[in-house]
């Protein structure tokens, strides 16, 4: 089972739901840091310990997790959320989501060439794709199938795609 931004983050919604505001993300290789805050705008304490406790035992075993307080967003400098298209979110979404079906999404949103799993670096936690096109990719294009990607491979991983 992949581990992707979207999923984990509404496991931690279903598990919290007085958890109003929460978001995770990858700072770093095998690490994510969720953010998260009630209703209050605040994140007690103790919340930031069953957070902690509920995310290192249900979540994804490869990932060693962090709990913030959603205030720290922007101190940490998290990228804002880009528009995903539905397609990505819910393939995203899917609890039985493996490679093929990383690939199938990405395929079927580009379909001016096929995305091919290259390798796995895991010292540096890198999935590189290759991407073989039939025509011209516009930069534009680039980014967004690099930010497609990102929202489909486990938390704590990066991606790199290399274009032909």
């Amino acid at each position: 089972m992949v581990g992707t931004r979207l999923l984990s983050e509404q496991l931690v919604r279903n598990r919290f739901p007085h958890l109003r505001y929460i978001r995770i993300h990858t700072p770093e290789k095998h690490k994510a840091t969720i953010y998260a805050w009630n209703g209050d705008l605040y994140l007690p304490e103790n919340d930031v310990q069953r957070v902690q406790h509920y995310a290192s035992g249900y979540l994804y075993p490869y990932v060693n997790f962090q709990v913030k307080a959603y205030s720290a967003v922007q101190p940490d400098k998290v990228p804002q959320l880009q528009e995903i298209p539905a397609a990505i979110i819910q393939t995203a979404m899917r609890r039985n989501l493996n490679q093929y079906g990383i690939l199938e999404a990405i395929n079927r949103l580009f379909p001016y060439g096929r995305l091919k799993f290259n390798r796995y670096q895991a010292a540096d936690s890198i999935i590189h794709f290759d991407f073989h096109a039939i025509r011209l990719l516009h930069d534009k294009e680039k980014r967004a199938m690099h930010d497609y990607l990102q929202e489909l491979i486990p938390l704590g991983s990066y991606c790199e795609v290399t274009f032909y």
